[in-house]
């Protein structure tokens, strides 16, 4: 059996409460996951994932982030901060891997990003280049910097008149093309996932699909900025090695095209293990796929001989 607890956290800057799910295996870990989840969504939707590798021996730490789920201060859904929010909340992410560190010292730690998840993680990597001893950047992207540039542009106009309330131009431009791959359309949710119940109860769950602030925008928009960066992604420790994965039908990585000038910028940053892998037909969200099992399966093997450097 695999048990998780929650608790509260402050905030790197101290502004508010960070609400962190942690899974801890009934017998010695062999390692720990540090998950940062996607925008508009919340950590309780990788339970089945978490419980995975907590029964595999994973200790599993995930946070919801600022502004979403339960770490909301002062009713502000999909806000981070009025002044540099993308690394206030790389800052989060680092406080939690001190303490899982600090309860966990004697095995190795890797960082799991999903979607914008991944660019924290990716940001993560390159501010703190020593912390994690693997990383699995999921369902990610790499834009090109005029379109990253006219975003940031863009969503720092606006927010300068309305930085702590939802826009939803911008949510249009940022995600108002991806359902058209996918026709005719159920949902407006369909590019999340093939598997119908997962987009109904996404769109069911009040924590999830809300339309962002203005600052949240800017500040991702920031961080793609940062991501896309040669010169950050050069200074990444070149021993760490990290797995991309993502569905070959993910509009979010130009169905796989952006995940896989994501994984060549890694290659030519001169990390020494780089490795990917796209499913064939999946979308967005490959935890949540119908075929996510093998996703878990390949995460686990990759993870054992990779990071433990078990033989399987």
């Amino acid at each position: 059996m695999s048990n998780f607890k929650d608790f509260y956290m402050k905030s790197a800057d101290g502004a508010l409460d960070i609400r962190v799910r942690k899974w801890t295996p009934d017998f010695d870990a062999v390692g720990t996951v540090q998950i940062a989840h996607g925008i508009a969504e919340h950590c309780e939707r990788y339970d089945e994932f978490c419980e995975f590798l907590c029964k595999n021996g994973f200790a599993v730490y995930i946070n919801d982030h600022r502004g979403h789920g339960k770490s909301v201060s002062d009713g502000k859904i999909g806000y981070f901060s009025k002044r540099d929010g993308w690394m206030k909340a790389v800052g989060d992410l680092h406080d939690i891997y001190e303490l899982s560190a600090q309860e966990y010292p004697d095995v190795p730690h890797v960082l799991f990003g999903h979607s914008m998840g991944s660019f924290l993680a990716r940001t993560y990597l390159f501010t703190y280049t020593d912390d994690f001893n693997g990383a699995v950047i999921c369902g990610t992207a790499q834009m090109p910097s005029a379109i990253v540039v006219a975003g940031y542009t863009l969503a720092s106009l606006i927010s300068k008149f309305a930085d702590d309330k939802p826009s939803a131009l911008l949510d249009k431009v940022a995600f108002g093309s991806y359902n058209s791959g996918f026709k005719p359309p159920r949902t407006k949710f369909d590019w999340l996932s093939r598997d119908e119940a997962v987009v109904d109860k996404y769109i069911e769950d009040p924590m999830c699909g809300f339309v962002a602030t203005a600052g949240l925008f800017r500040d991702m928009m920031y961080g793609l900025k940062l991501i896309g960066d040669k010169n950050n992604v050069a200074v990444m420790n070149k021993t760490t090695p990290v797995l991309f994965i993502a569905g070959d039908k993910d509009p979010v990585g130009e169905n796989g095209k952006g995940v896989e000038k994501a994984y060549n910028a890694f290659k030519e940053a001169g990390l020494n293990d780089v490795s990917l892998k796209l499913y064939k037909d999946a979308r967005h969200e490959v935890l949540n796929e119908i075929n996510k099992y093998e996703v878990f399966e390949d995460i686990l093997s990759w993870l054992l001989t990779k990071v433990i450097k078990e033989e399987i």
